[in-house]
C-alpha cells in the first residue's frame, strides 16, 4: 500500500510537470508508472557499484559465447527498427523538416511502436557497461559512458508518455542505422577469424559524427518552422545533446590529444583494441547520441 500511494505521487508529480500525457499509449508495457523504470536505472548504478567490488579480486570473464548471442540480438533488433520507421514515416506521409504528433493517423501508432521498443533496448543496452565490468574493463566505464545510458533510458520514458511519435522518428531512425554497421562490428570483432573482414571499421566514427550533425539540424529545423510539434521538447533535446558535445569534447581532448608513450604503444597488442566486442577509445560509450560523440 505504500508503494502504492508513492507510485501514485510519483506519476501525479510528473503529469503535473509535463502535463497530460498521450492517450494511445496508455496500458503499454513500463510507460504508465515512472517507478519501474526509475528502479530498473537504480539497480544498473549499484550493479556497476558492486560489480566492480566484486571482480576486484577474480579474474576476468571472456564471456566470448555471451557477447556474440548479445551483438547479434541488438543487430537484429536494430535492423527492425530501421526498416519499421523507415516503413512507418512513409506510409505516414512524415515530413522530414518538422511532423506533429496527431495528422499521420495510423501511422503514427506504428511509429509509437516502433519507439517503444527503442525505448525498451535502452535498458537492455545496460548490458554494454556489465559486460565491461565482467570483463574488468574499468577504463571504459566513463562518467560519460554511464551517464549516457542512465539518462537515455529516462528520456525515452518520456518522449513515449508525451511525444511518442511525429518529429521523434528521426533520432532513432539514424541511431538504429548507426548501431546495425556498430553491433555486427562488435559482434564479428570477437571473432579473431573475421577481424580481417571488417572492412568498415574505419568509416564507423564518420558515420556516427553525421549522424550527430543531422540531429541536431532535424531538432533546430523544427523550431525554426514550426508544426505544432511541443518547443519545449525540442529545447530540451537541445540542451541534453549540448550536455554531451560538452562531455564528448572533454573525452576527445584526453583521448586524442595526449599523445601515448612508447611504453603504452609496446604494452598494449593490436588484438586487444577491440575485445569484448567495443572498440576502447571510439565506443567506449556507445549507443544514442553519446555514441556519435565518443566515436568519433
Amino acid at each position: 500500500e505504500h508503494l502504492k500511494a508513492f507510485d501514485q505521487e510519483v506519476n501525479a508529480f510528473v503529469d503535473y510537470m509535463f502535463g497530460p500525457r498521450d492517450a494511445r499509449v496508455r496500458g503499454w508495457f513500463l510507460l504508465d508508472s515512472y517507478l519501474p523504470t526509475f528502479f530498473l536505472t537504480g539497480t544498473y548504478l549499484l550493479c556497476i557499484w558492486l560489480g566492480n567490488k566484486f571482480m576486484k579480486d577474480r579474474p576476468p570473464f571472456s564471456l566470448r559465447a555471451h557477447l556474440i548471442i548479445y551483438n547479434l540480438g541488438i543487430t537484429l533488433l536494430s535492423l527492425y527498427m530501421l526498416i519499421e520507421l523507415i516503413l512507418a514515416t512513409w506510409e505516414g506521409g512524415y515530413n522530414l523538416q518538422c511532423q506533429n504528433l496527431h495528422s499521420a493517423g495510423e501511422a503514427d501508432i506504428r511509429v509509437a511502436k516502433v519507439l517503444w521498443w527503442y525505448y525498451f533496448s535502452k535498458v537492455i543496452e545496460f548490458m554494454d557497461t556489465i559486460f565491461f565490468v565482467l570483463r574488468k574493463k574499468s577504463s571504459q566505464i566513463t562518467f560519460l559512458h554511464v551517464y549516457h545510458h542512465a539518462t537515455m533510458f529516462n528520456i525515452w520514458w518520456c518522449v513515449l508518455n508525451w511525444i511518442p511519435c511525429g518529429q521523434s522518428f528521426f533520432g532513432p531512425t539514424l541511431n538504429s542505422f548507426i548501431h546495425v554497421l556498430m553491433y555486427s562490428y562488435y559482434g564479428l570483432s570477437v571473432i579473431p577469424s573475421m577481424r580481417k573482414y571488417l572492412w568498415w571499421k574505419k568509416y564507423l566514427t564518420q558515420a556516427q559524427l553525421i549522424q550527430f550533425v543531422l540531429t541536431i539540424v532535424h531538432t533546430l529545423s523544427a523550431a525554426v518552422k514550426p508544426c505544432g510539434f511541443p518547443f519545449g521538447c525540442l529545447m530540451f533535446q537541445s540542451s541534453y545533446m549540448a550536455t554531451l558535445v560538452i562531455l564528448f569534447i572533454n573525452f576527445y581532448i584526453k583521448t586524442y590529444r595526449k599523445a601515448p608513450s612508447r611504453t603504452a604503444i609496446k604494452e598494449t597488442p593490436v588484438t586487444t583494441e577491440v575485445k569484448n566486442g567495443f572498440h576502447k577509445d571510439y565506443f567506449a560509450s556507445a549507443n544514442g547520441f553519446l555514441n556519435n560523440k565518443k566515436a568519433q
